[in-house]
């Protein structure tokens, strides 16, 4: 009687360390499941920046290409989709889901790093060039119109410089209050014969703002080039991790049929 109940014992403790072995191979579950809130998260938060940045620029009347704006909510809501059917086919065992984020990832990925490369010339250069054309275009400051006044203002305001090309000399004998200095270090005194009509012992910043401009619009476009072209690595990441889920979970479909089958054989997996 006693050689009876050794059998039965013995299939449940390789049953119980079959699954043991189960629960190993998929180790890569939990590190998917976050890795996509984190991205879903990301993907929200992108969404509702765009949003509010597309209803900004249509309260201003200002113009931007319909075709951008598209191509960014169809990004950025797909990626949102996606990380909502990976976590789903992560959670709940379903391949079918994991195969269509893995395609849906490989598509986007490659796209955005492929347009990334092609468009860095075109957008570090011309966008630039066209950008610096248009500032120069607007001398000299004393004729200029009141729409570029205003954006020198701010300009000035925001990077505390002066003029365009050679400080406060390009505004004649007219210099706005934007370029009054109050930083040490960065002002130069005028004494009232410098400038025809300016105030004495006036203090203007020294360094004139189109340097400063381009330099600033020249690391803005490397940042957000940097960021499209880290948002592809990441998302190949995500594709690599769903593909070696994908085979962990059918492993795992493998290794339950034999445990139900009886057929189970220890290290076989």
């Amino acid at each position: 009687m006693k050689g009876c109940f050794c059998a039965p014992e013995r299939r449940s403790s390789m049953q119980r360390s079959a699954v043991v072995v189960v629960a190993e191979k998929t180790t890569l579950k939990r590190p998917f499941i976050f890795t996509n809130a984190v991205h879903m998260a990301l993907c929200f938060f992108m969404l509702t920046m765009t949003i509010t940045w597309h209803r900004d620029l249509i309260q201003t009347g200002k113009l931007v290409s319909s075709v951008s704006v598209v191509l960014m909510y169809i990004i950025e809501l797909g990626c949102l989709l996606l990380s909502v059917l990976g976590i789903f086919g992560a959670c709940k065992g379903k391949r079918w889901c994991l195969i269509l984020y893995a395609t849906g990832m490989a598509a986007a990925s490659q796209t955005i790093i492929v347009r990334t490369a092609l468009s860095y010339q075109e957008v570090y250069e011309k966008r630039v060039v066209r950008e610096e054309a248009k500032l120069l275009s607007m001398m000299p400051l004393s004729g200029t119109s009141k729409a570029n006044r205003t954006l020198l203002y701010s300009i000035q305001e925001e990077f505390e410089c002066c003029g365009l090309i050679e400080g406060y000399k390009d505004w004649g004998s007219f210099i706005p209050a934007s370029c009054n200095c109050h930083y040490p270090g960065k002002c130069i005194r005028l004494r009232g014969s410098a400038t025809l009509g300016a105030p004495k012992n006036q203090y203007v910043y020294q360094e004139p703002c189109l340097p400063i401009y381009v330099s600033e619009l020249k690391l803005a476009f490397s940042l957000a080039m940097a960021i499209q072209f880290g948002s592809g690595v990441f998302w190949m990441v995500l594709l690599v991790m769903s593909i070696k889920l994908m085979g962990q979970i059918r492993r795992k479909e493998e290794l339950m049929a034999i445990l139900q089958s009886n057929r189970y054989v220890p290290g076989a997996f």
